[in-house]
């Protein structure tokens, strides 16, 4: 398995010289709104401006290293990177390292930017991830040495991704706070103080253990789980989320890692399977975002295997529900681009199945979403085309449809009633 910072050191430059923008490209025609369940934000200089004064001087500060902007986090700095806004730049850009705020897509961080962006590409609505710097778990923030200081950041980063991001377009753009990895017990308080405030979604790890804590086959995790049953908060396992990606050996290039990013989302859900939380949690949501789908067929037939062989281990009781029963109750699979998926729905389930965009990484589909997602869901019925685009997503993340005038217009629908 490769780590995460390693990859990142072997994408391009150390630092990034002229960069080019390319124009804004032309709105597309709708073929089918759709709500985004993976997207990203890459957070303003000011994000931790409403901690404390007690706490300032010992949270990561936002510098200007050598004409570069960077977090320093006591002395360590993490520049910002070109994965964070590989957008609108052409490819062979899209990974360099130590950027400047101009150098991007101003949709990448600014928020009425962001949805301009959307409005082109038909995306009603966004859920946002936050930015590499702090881990898709938030890993970075829960790891600061003061665990006062660890809790404070993370309730300022999800009170800007509330009261700053989301605040601005809450009918289009979705809450997804950070959980608070250190103790399961004040994140599950965190989790409530959010759910309170209509937060439905937290980020969380494939594989907690690779990041330094217990795995969830551990009860480790139990409160937090708890409240994000209680409350229902999906628990979202973003791709990389555990600090690594798979990686056959130490020469394999980069396009290897990014074909077998699915391996990741495999990984976790027969480990989460396995470790019984969904049992423990019968009324859990579980989000693999940007994990794909097409897979899920092969996952299913290998743990139908794997029960068939149940008397070899301990693993399942006689009274334990079918680890395929706890996949199809419990999970849910986004997909970028998976065109063979959608030709399995029957075995995957089309209440289960969510689109994404990941705007703004490299792997996103944006500013060509709809052309996407209308050759690959095209021969479907419109009923389940519309499940897939927005949904499943509006009822797993509690957030508003897309409004009837824009679903009537769209191509999809026009196109069918003649």
């Amino acid at each position: 398995m490769a780590k995460l910072d390693d990859v990142a050191q072997r994408y391009g430059t150390a630092v990034a010289g002229e960069l080019t923008l390319l124009p804004d490209p032309e709105p597309r025609e709708i073929w089918c709104p759709v709500i985004s369940v993976d997207d990203h934000v890459l957070e303003p200089p000011t994000l931790f401006d409403r901690l404390p004064a007690k706490y300032r001087d010992r949270a990561p500060r936002f510098v200007d290293a050598d004409g570069l902007p960077a977090w320093d986090f006591g002395g360590k700095l993490h520049y910002l990177g070109g994965t964070d806004g590989a957008v609108g730049r052409p490819q062979h850009e899209a990974h360099q390292v130590a950027m400047r705020y101009d150098q991007y897509r101003p949709g990448v961080w600014d928020v009425d930017a962001r949805i301009r962006d959307m409005d082109l590409n038909g995306m009603w609505a966004s859920l946002n991830f936050g930015s590499v710097t702090w881990g898709f778990a938030g890993k970075s923030l829960s790891r600061l040495p003061d665990p006062d200081v660890a809790l404070a950041c993370v309730r300022a980063y999800n009170d800007w991704v509330v009261e700053e991001w989301c605040a601005a377009y809450p009918d289009r753009l979705i809450p997804c706070q950070m959980p608070f990895l250190a103790d399961p017990v004040l994140a599950a308080e965190e989790v409530r103080r959010n759910a309170a405030r209509g937060v439905h979604a937290v980020s969380f790890s494939e594989n907690p253990e690779g990041l330094g804590f217990p795995s969830v086959h551990s009860m480790h995790w139990d409160p937090f789980l708890a409240a994000c049953e209680e409350t229902e908060t999906v628990v979202n396992l973003h791709v990389g989320s555990s600090g690594t990606i798979t990686q056959p050996a130490e020469d394999s290039p980069i396009p290897v890692l990014v074909a077998l990013f699915p391996m990741s989302g495999f990984a976790a859900v027969v480990d989460w399977v396995f470790s019984k939380v969904p049992i423990r949690f019968p009324g859990l949501k579980i989000a693999m975002s940007e994990g794909g789908v097409s897979w899920v067929p092969t996952v299913l037939e290998r743990l139908q295997r794997s029960y068939d062989r149940r008397g070899e281990n301990d693993v399942w009781s006689s009274t334990d529900p079918h680890p395929i029963d706890l996949v199809r109750r419990n999970f849910w699979f986004t997909s970028i681009e998976d065109p063979s998926a959608f030709r399995l729905l029957d075995l995957i389930g089309a209440d289960r199945v969510m689109v994404e965009c990941d705007y703004p990484h490299a792997d996103s589909s944006w500013p060509h979403s709809q052309d996407l997602f209308r050759r690959d869901l095209g021969h479907l019925p419109a009923s389940t085309v519309t499940k897939l685009c927005f949904e499943n997503a509006a009822a797993l993340y509690q957030c508003p449809l897309p409004p009837d005038d824009l679903i009537e217009r769209s191509t999809l629908i026009t196109s069918r009633k003649g």
